[in-house]
């Protein structure tokens, strides 16, 4: 007797030979470490049943995975449903704690590698990796059950033990290295203010040609006076909460940094060679993404008001008489912190601070309560 899913993918299916039923997967047979494993795939609206993560209970030595972390699950969900028709997942990764039972096509060659792997479904399928994104599509799916023909990779292992998943865990997180920033907005089509950033970073007379578009951080020699990630951030600040179409958020944030270049002349001592940029960056803090992101608040602030540019425009000519030097001991607390330039959310707070008083805008309440608390020596 047999069980038909909705989609040959994955069958149900309760054997003459057993009074339990099977999960019954085509798969794909390989050797990892002289051990066999397999990859198949399975219907998105199975993921829930058949991988049921429980272990929030127990103590961290005898669970094989991390605690989920239920705050990126909304984000995670979001980018299913917000992207139905190029959303990607990766594998998930599960041991399985019973007997599988792989029945090849042939004795050799391609056919002895693949066919149909069986696994009782009393069977613990235990996650190593890939328990929020599971979780994400649990949730996905109470929103759009559309989903749930389609399909995500799964890689299955025979279950060795405790011991063995947890350093399966160790294993396939061991080498794993988040992007740079800046690589990541440079490859990322969905969000519009990294649309932005790459417009700027492309056509802008300040930044074309000085914008290192792959690392987060410039090395000491390195030419480049900004990264990408660092004018992404600044430009997210400036555009914050704008109502404006994307073809207008590129010319006004244009015409911003435009404008915020005619008060930084060691910006265009750069681009003239006449000041290295390195000599910049080791001298003074506006080459820094500290400085971007709080010139980007700033502006924020002014477009806000209005976006009249010969209004916002005049509020920024006091920037000439800010000093960006290191030297300046004004900086110590603020944007340099035991002789070290920092990205802190606090000390982005404190340099906004330190140009808004400059500028003659005032403070908000919030912004007043981290000054007191700066000048107080608490910050």
């Amino acid at each position: 007797m047999e069980i038909e899913a909705a989609t040959p993918a994955t069958r149900v299916v309760a054997p003459h030979t057993s009074t339990g039923f099977e999960y019954t997967f085509p798969a794909i047979r390989g050797i990892q470490a002289g051990r066999e494993y397999y990859v198949s795939m399975c219907p998105l609206r199975l993921i829930p049943k058949i991988f049921i993560f429980d272990e929030d209970e127990l103590s961290p030595e005898l669970r094989a995975q991390r605690i989920l972390n239920k705050a990126r699950l909304p984000a995670l969900t979001k980018y299913i449903l917000d992207n139905p028709d190029d959303y990607v997942f990766s594998a998930l990764t599960a041991s399985v704690d019973g007997d599988m039972n792989f029945e090849s096509l042939g004795a050799e060659g391609t056919p002895f590698r693949t066919g149909q792997l069986r696994i009782p479904m009393d069977c613990r399928f235990l996650i190593n990796d890939g328990q929020h994104r599971r979780a994400a599509i649990e949730h996905a799916l109470k929103e759009n059950p559309d989903i749930g023909n389609e399909t995500i990779a799964v890689v299955f292992f025979h279950d060795a033990g405790l011991a063995r998943s947890q350093q399966m865990f160790a294993d396939l997180n061991r080498h794993a290295v988040r992007p740079a920033r800046s690589i990541g907005v440079l490859y990322d089509h969905r969000d519009s203010e990294a649309q932005v950033a790459r417009a700027l970073a492309g056509r802008s007379t300040v930044f074309k040609g000085y914008v290192e578009m792959e690392k987060s951080n410039l090395s000491a020699r390195s030419r480049m006076m900004f990264t990408l990630s660092a004018l992404y951030y600044g430009t997210q600040a400036l555009l914050q909460g704008l109502e404006i179409k994307a073809d207008t958020a590129t010319d006004l944030a244009q015409e911003y940094w435009e404008t915020i270049d005619q008060s930084l002349p060691e910006w265009e001592m750069v681009r003239r060679r006449e000041l290295s940029a390195p000599e910049m960056r080791r001298d003074f803090i506006h080459s820094h993404g500290i400085a971007l992101h709080a010139l980007g608040r700033i502006g924020n602030s002014l477009l806000r008001e209005s976006t009249a540019a010969s209004k916002w425009k005049r509020r920024l000519t006091p920037l000439k008489n800010v000093d960006w030097t290191r030297s300046n001991a004004d900086w110590e607390g603020r944007a340099i912190v035991g002789g070290r330039v920092s990205k802190s959310h606090q000390n982005v707070a404190l340099t906004v601070n330190y140009l808004r008083n400059h500028l003659d805008l005032g403070l908000s309440i919030e912004e007043q309560r981290v000054e007191d608390a700066y000048l107080r020596g608490e910050a």
